[in-house]
């Protein structure tokens, strides 16, 4: 018997069947720039939360990639205060629905 594979779709979370899958893409990849950004300036989640003015708590909760009660901006908003310039653009109207993507600068 030979295992087979499939092609992910880009997204583990619609993969998976999992609600809600391009939100919870789009936060774990902006807490992955959260957790890049902690880790670059050496700061723990106690001193990260602080920055942030967010609970300590919440700070750990986003980074497991726990997400309910969370949003996206709530998570933009530690990266400004970290320091990070968030930008957000709305591309032309297309037809069918569109995507939210997060793109890392260089």
């Amino acid at each position: 018997m030979t295992a087979g594979h499939t092609t992910s779709s880009g997204n583990v979370f619609a993969d998976l069947g999992i609600p809600d899958a391009e939100q919870r893409l789009v936060k774990s990849k902006l807490a992955a720039a959260l957790q890049r950004s902690m880790r670059e300036m050496g700061l723990t989640q106690t001193a990260a939360a602080a920055r942030m003015g967010i609970p300590q708590p919440k700070l750990s909760k986003i980074l497991r990639g726990r997400f309910d009660g969370i949003s996206e901006t709530y998570i933009t908003e530690g990266l400004r205060k970290l320091g990070h310039d968030v930008e957000i653009r709305v591309k032309p109207r297309h037809d069918g629905i569109g995507e939210t993507r997060v793109l890392e600068a260089a």
